[in-house]
């Protein structure tokens, strides 16, 4: 039960992280964008497939290997 939260709690932490980071990348100089919406879609799975690598990353590191 505890694993769980704190598995929520690191993927919506990197979420939030990998969402900011991905909004500073201009887009309009690497694609033509027609459509403002489909920008936004695409950063928001770019930002959700970053962030679960991520806690992943993080969780391999701290909690599945025992050092929490």
């Amino acid at each position: 039960m505890v694993a769980s939260v704190i598995q929520y709690f690191v993927f919506f932490a990197c979420f939030g992280l990998s969402f900011y980071a991905i909004s500073s990348i201009q887009f309009e100089k690497v694609c033509s964008v027609k459509n403002p919406k489909k920008v936004q879609i695409l950063m928001f799975l770019l930002s959700l497939a970053l962030a679960y690598i991520t806690s992943q990353a993080v969780l391999q590191l701290t909690i599945y290997n025992g050092f929490a």
